[in-house]
Formats: C-alpha cells, structure tokens, sequence
C-alpha cells in the first residue's frame, strides 16, 4: 500500500478517536469530604475557609482544563480541515493516477498491437519482398526516365529562353518603331489639323467670297431691276400692251319707269390694276349706267360682267367710287377670276413724278400720246395735263375724261376725270359702295349717286 495513503488513514482514525472520545466522564472524581458536622450558626473555622478555598481552586482548575480542552479541540478541527483538504488533493490525484493509468493501459494495449502489426509485417513471405523488390526497380527506371525528361525540358526550357531573348529584341525593336511610327502619327495630325485650318479657312473665304457673290448678284438683280424700272418703255410698246390686255366691261342696270321696267347698258373697255392686295377693273363714271344729279336713280338691280374672247364672262360682286375722286369707279375682282381672264394687271405707280411727262391713252383704243403735265399746289391728288402741245401723238384724238395716263415705265398713274386734270390713283380707298345683284332697291342708290354728285359740284372749278 502507498505510504502516503497508509499516513491519511491513520490520521483520520486518530482525528475520529479524539472527537467521539467523551472527555466530561473521563474526569477524575474528587474525594467526597465527610460531612462537616453541624455547628452554630455564627461559629467559624478554619476549616471550613481551608475548604471552599479548596472548593475554588478547584473550579479553577476545572475551567482552566475546560479552555484547554477548547483548545485542543479548536486546534484539533483546523487540522482535520486540513486533513479533509488533504485528503480531496489526495483523491483528485489518485483521480489523476487512474486517469493516467487509463492512458498508459491504452497505450500499452496501441503498443502490442503494433508489436502484433510488426511481427506481422516481419513475417512477409519472400514472394512479396521480390515483388516490393520489382516494383522499386521500376521505380527507380521511373526515375531514371524522369530525370531524362528533365534534362529534355531543360534544353529545351534553354532553347525557349534563347527564343524569349530573341523575341525581347524583337519587342525592343518594335517598340522603338512604335515611338517613331508615333512620333510620325504625331505630325501627320498636326499636318491634318493645320490642313484642317487651311480648309475652314478657304472654306470660310469660299463663304464669304459666296455671300459676297450672292450679294453681288443680289445687288446687280436689284440694280438690274431698278434699271428696269426706271428705263422707259416705247410708248409703242405701251399701247400694243394695252389693246392685248384691255377687257371690255359691261354695267347693265334697271329700274322701275312710268310704261314699266327700264333697262339701261353700257360697255366700254378697261384695264386691270392692283395695289399689291386685291385686283380692280378701272373705268370713269362716265362709261358706266350710273349717273350723279338730278338723273340718279333708285336701281332694282346692278350687273357687271367681263368678256374677254373667246367667250368667257365673268361677274363682278360690287362698284365702289374712290374716295380719292368718286368719279372714278373701280370694280374688285377675285384672283380666280383674273387668273381665267389671263391679262396683265397694271401696278399702281409708286413714284409719279420720276418722270416730267407720261403717256395718254384713249379708253376707247383710238390713239395714244406723250404728254407733258405738272403738278398744281391748288390740287394735291391731281396734276394737270399739258394737253395744249403733245410731243408725240399718234391717232385723231384729244384728251378726255376716263383717258388712262401710264407713266413710261408701264405703271398707272391715274385716270383723267375731266378735259385738263388726271386724279392720280394712290390706292383704291372706297367711298361709297354698291352690291351688284336683283335686289338692290334697297340700297336707295338714287341717294348715295346724288351725294356722289354734290361731292364733285363741291370742287373748285377747274376739277369739275
């Protein structure tokens, strides 16, 4: 038995002695005294005082043992502590030992059977020891074919090695071409953007030089234009335009008489004249029904119409009497109709007085002439024409109203209303308008042709 297992059990039988030993009998008893014989009550000995100072040191004694017992057992319980103290390390390293035991029992029982593993492996046959022997004889040749393989790869891993050199050259080289194809890429952009420039440069001077052209020929088209306008035309030229473009205009009217309906026509030949907006036929009041004073009547219906050969007619909506001269009547026309009659349509003059004298054509066709006129600071509207000397005339005739008066560039410049004065068409501002039609009775056009008429009694003599 293990000596330190031996000295804690008879620690712990010696500890259970001393605490199951009942110290309070195992005191000594004291001699009992006979007793005192009695005696008077106040007589005292000496004996009796020898005794309770016996009897005292006696309980002292006894209490001086008591703590000394007290003490033993205090000391006796610490060291029974610290034999239960022991006694646990004692046990968890006896737990300890098993467990190491256990461990070393396994390792023990691991170790025969590797014994058993190596007697056994000891005890191969010489068969498998040949075949062990083979197979590291091809192993070796492996190895052998191995290492030639290696020193295969080897040279060849040389030979790559002296390829790679080679190809780093080549790297080097084409590198240092690539810097100068480069370089050279470089400067044929720079060309490309200084060519470039060039371009939009000539480009923008090939504009320039374009817009300068387009306003040259803008210019020489406006100069052209303005030598067009302002260079005169034959008056020859003038009267054959206006027999080939004059349009016979027809004004029939009625109204009520005392026998019955009456019918009045007129027709006399016109030209077409605009102002940039609308297109009008122009004729003096004179060539139409209508006339002003005590002859104006209350007409139940109006008609105008345009023939033109071959044979197409065409009617007209409304009269109007220009508020410049209400002797001048103007008929409105739609485009359609102007663009079926197919004739020229005369601009309205936009400088009169560009030139000293114009040309006087008779409404009727039957000649034509170069007259002089002036202007008349008693007449704004009008200027007088010089019809006492013509410088060109050509056909039997002499200036009356509802004669047209053209300026030598072809545009309109007025109509005469008497012998002497030629209102100039400025535009073609109403002042007083009649709807055509079979019901216009109600228009009271008997009043409006009167008030027509003191109008022109109104003016000074000599535009009567």
């Amino acid at each position: 038995m293990n000596k330190t297992l031996l000295l804690i059990i008879v620690d712990f039988l010696f500890l259970n002695l001393i605490a199951l030993t009942r110290w309070e009998k195992a005191e000594p008893v004291r001699p009992q005294q006979p007793p005192v014989p009695q005696m008077a009550a106040n007589a005292a000995t000496s004996r009796d005082q020898d005794l309770v100072e016996t009897m005292r040191q006696a309980l002292v004694d006894e209490q001086g043992a008591r703590d000394e017992l007290a003490r033993k057992l205090s000391s006796a319980d610490s060291t029974l502590t610290a034999r239960e103290q022991s006694i646990a390390e004692i046990q968890a390293e006896k737990g300890k030992l098993a467990a190491s035991l256990a461990n070393t029992q396994a390792a023990a029982g691991q170790l025969g059977q590797e014994v058993a593993a190596a007697h056994q492996e000891a005890t191969l046959t010489k068969d498998e020891i040949a075949q062990l022997e083979r197979e590291l004889d091809e192993k070796n040749a492996e190895a052998e074919r191995q290492k030639e393989a290696y020193a295969a790869l080897e040279k060849e891993n040389s030979g790559a090695h002296k390829e790679i050199e080679g190809l780093t050259l080549a790297v080097v080289v084409g590198e240092s071409e690539k810097q100068h194809l480069q370089e050279q890429a470089a400067q044929l952009q720079a060309q490309v953007q200084t060519e470039r420039a060039e371009r939009m440069k000539v480009q923008e001077e090939t504009t320039q030089l374009a817009q300068g052209v387009g306003q040259l020929a803008q210019n020489s088209g406006d100069l052209t234009r303005e030598i067009r306008d302002n260079r005169p035309i034959s008056i020859n030229v003038l009267f054959s335009d206006f027999l080939t473009n004059r349009v016979q205009t027809t004004f029939a009217t009625t109204r009520d008489g005392f026998f019955g309906p009456v019918d009045k026509s007129k027709a006399a030949y016109s030209i077409f004249t605009t102002d940039g907006n609308r297109v009008y036929a122009l004729v003096h009041v004179e060539d139409t029904t209508f006339t002003f004073g005590p002859d104006a009547y209350d007409w139940n219906k109006i008609a105008v119409t345009f023939d033109r050969p071959p044979a197409y007619p065409a009617r007209a909506s409304a009269v109007e009497f220009l508020a410049a001269d209400p002797r001048v009547v103007v008929v409105p026309l739609e485009a359609s109709q102007v663009a079926t009659l197919g004739v020229k349509v005369y601009p309205i003059a936009a400088d009169p007085f560009k030139f000293s004298d114009a040309v006087l054509i008779s409404a009727s066709g039957k000649g034509y002439g170069e007259v002089g006129f002036r202007l008349d600071a008693a007449h704004p509207g009008y200027v007088r024409v010089d019809n006492r000397f013509f410088k060109r005339l050509f056909g039997d005739f002499a200036p009356s109203a509802g004669d047209l008066v053209l300026s030598h560039t072809g545009e309109l410049l007025g109509i005469m209303v008497n012998d002497d004065y030629c209102v100039l068409v400025k535009d073609f501002t109403p002042d007083s308008t009649l709807r055509t039609g079979n019901a216009t009775a109600s228009e009271q056009t008997g009043r409006i042709l009167d008030q027509l008429g003191a109008r022109v009694l109104a003016m000074p003599q000599g535009l009567q």
